[in-house]
């Protein structure tokens, strides 16, 4: 017999398994040796009351063998020498779950992506955090993996309607993510193990009948009426398929401007934008669990804040608890910052992006912005995008050294004289945030911090600071598609994928896409 049961323990009960294992007994009121095993479904931390406590919902089985794993093994099929081939743009979680979906069903996917393996990338990040030198096809956000690679590694999301999330997560722990991500409510992989996950996504790919190809980029389409059949690269070769996967990320500009260039309907969508917030990690732990030192069984403490200002959506964007700000910029004269944590989340700092909306009414009120851009260019977010981030990169003075100010500070206006000991690898610089932003950027995050404030003690201090400027929430911009085929509406064969073309916002999202448009190409060909 199975039975659902929940119950919670203290943390310190819930890091020893023989107390969990006495917490199901006594649940189900049976005797010790009933239990034949339990298996975990799901675990979060409580910490709105004055005691912190850990909620488990687990299946028990009771006189009968546990199920405690799930063996799930996916099939790839050899592809026919001969047969169907796919090219996929961009080997992000979209390309990468898409060529895995084509290989289950014997379809050749060929990955192209303009910047490196993650190996090799990970010497270029160390340039650029070093030397403020910075490859414009080998970054933050260009490479294997795609943004999400070093960018922290969370794997939560609420587009549960988009696929099946638990799927994607089995995915990840088939390639070798830790189990805990199965039941966990707020799963992490971390910045240090998604690069050999990731590998071992590639060798299996390649090893399956697949093929990818790095520094291989994306300059033009081959186009015979209104059908796509390949894509010509910037190294002279041209690529055939049957289809094409577009899954280039939210910061691959050339592509937004090639296909306006080429008349594809394309779609401003608006987005987010504002600064990233870093705070000791000791203090987000201190007002979260209501103590003076973290408890050794919880983890470092995170943080989730909303607050509508002037009609303003104002919101905390991938929290980073134990973790580090880092330059995520893909031009070199614009600044931008992100954040992630590596798999302990054991640095001092937490850090989250902190940005209010972006929509056309504040466009239209903005005097440096309105007569600069036509009011009906798909590309206008993109370009309002781009302006703060030169003026973020112009106020740090280069080499990606980023403008910064003390949260009290920024709230009254004044620069910071000065700045508290940071994360930020490239240096900071003390500089008017405030007036960086647009001023409607600046008071809306002005109003909702000191609202956060009182929302968390302590969360308004000194100690707090705003670096600038963090603007690849999600894509400026959106690629149409045809609601039941998903493929463009004007040219066929072609597939707007994933979190540059506007259909994901994170790594299972974007995951989650790239296995739902390789199913409407499978059943296309």
């Amino acid at each position: 017999m199975q039975r659902n049961i929940s119950f919670k323990l203290l943390p310190s009960e819930a890091a020893n398994d023989q107390l969990i294992k006495k917490a199901v007994i006594d649940a189900l009121s049976v005797s010790p040796t009933s239990l034949s095993g339990y298996k975990i479904q799901k675990k979060s931390i409580d910490a709105r009351g004055q005691k912190v406590v850990i909620h488990f919902t687990v299946t028990a089985y009771i006189n009968e063998p546990p199920q405690t794993h799930d063996f799930f093994s996916p099939q790839f099929k050899a592809p026919d020498t001969h047969g169907k081939k796919v090219i996929i743009v961009g080997a992000g979680p979209a390309g990468l779950f898409a060529a895995l979906k084509l290989l289950e069903a014997g379809i050749k996917p060929i990955i192209i992506e303009r910047g490196k393996d993650v190996r090799s990338r990970r010497r270029d990040l160390a340039t650029l955090n070093k030397e403020g030198i910075l490859n414009t096809e080998s970054n933050y956000c260009f490479g294997e993996g795609g943004a999400g690679t070093y960018s922290d590694g969370k794997l939560y999301t609420r587009s549960s309607k988009r696929g099946d999330i638990q799927r994607i997560l089995k995915l990840f722990v088939h390639f070798g993510a830790p189990d805990p991500i199965l039941y966990e409510a707020h799963p992490h992989i971390g910045t240090n193990k998604l690069p050999g996950i990731i590998t071992a996504m590639r060798e299996c790919i390649i090893n399956n009948g697949g093929e990818i190809h790095f520094e291989k980029k994306l300059i033009d389409f081959c186009v015979s009426g209104n059908r796509i059949t390949g894509i010509h690269t910037a190294d002279g070769d041209t690529l055939t398929g049957n289809a094409i996967i577009l899954a280039t990320g939210h910061s691959a500009r050339d592509i937004f401007c090639l296909l306006q260039q080429k008349n594809w309907h394309i779609e401003a969508k608006p987005f987010a934008l504002g600064v990233r917030i870093e705070h000791p990690q000791a203090l987000i732990d201190g007002i979260q669990y209501h103590c003076a030192v973290r408890d050794k069984y919880l983890p470092p403490a995170s943080y989730s804040l909303v607050q509508q200002v002037n009609n303003y959506g104002v919101f905390s964007f991938c929290m980073c608890p134990g973790g580090i700000i880092a330059p995520a910029s893909t031009s070199p004269n614009e600044l931008v910052v992100n954040g992630w944590s590596p798999s302990k989340r054991n640095n001092p700092f937490a850090n989250s992006g902190m940005v209010a909306e972006v929509k056309d009414e504040a466009l239209a009120k903005n005097p440096l912005f309105k007569n600069a851009v036509n009011k009906n260019d798909p590309l206008r977010f993109m370009h309002f995008q781009q302006m703060v981030e030169k003026d973020s990169f112009t106020a740090g003075g280069g080499k990606f050294v980023a403008p910064a100010q003390r949260m009290p500070d920024f709230i009254k206006k004044k620069i910071s004289s000065t700045l508290p000991v940071n994360s930020y690898l490239t240096g900071v610089k003390s500089a008017a945030v405030h007036e960086i932003l647009p001023s409607f950027l600046s008071q809306a995050l002005n109003g909702a911090l000191q609202i956060f404030g009182k929302k968390m003690k302590g969360y308004l201090t000194n100690e707090a600071l705003l670096v600038a400027t963090e603007s690849r929430t999600s894509s400026p911009v959106r690629i149409p598609r045809n609601a039941g085929t998903l493929q463009h509406p004007q040219i066929s064969n072609l597939y707007p994928c994933g979190e540059g073309a506007g259909y994901a916002g994170g790594i299972v999202s974007a995951a989650m896409d790239g296995e739902r448009v390789a199913n409407a190409v499978i059943h296309s060909l």
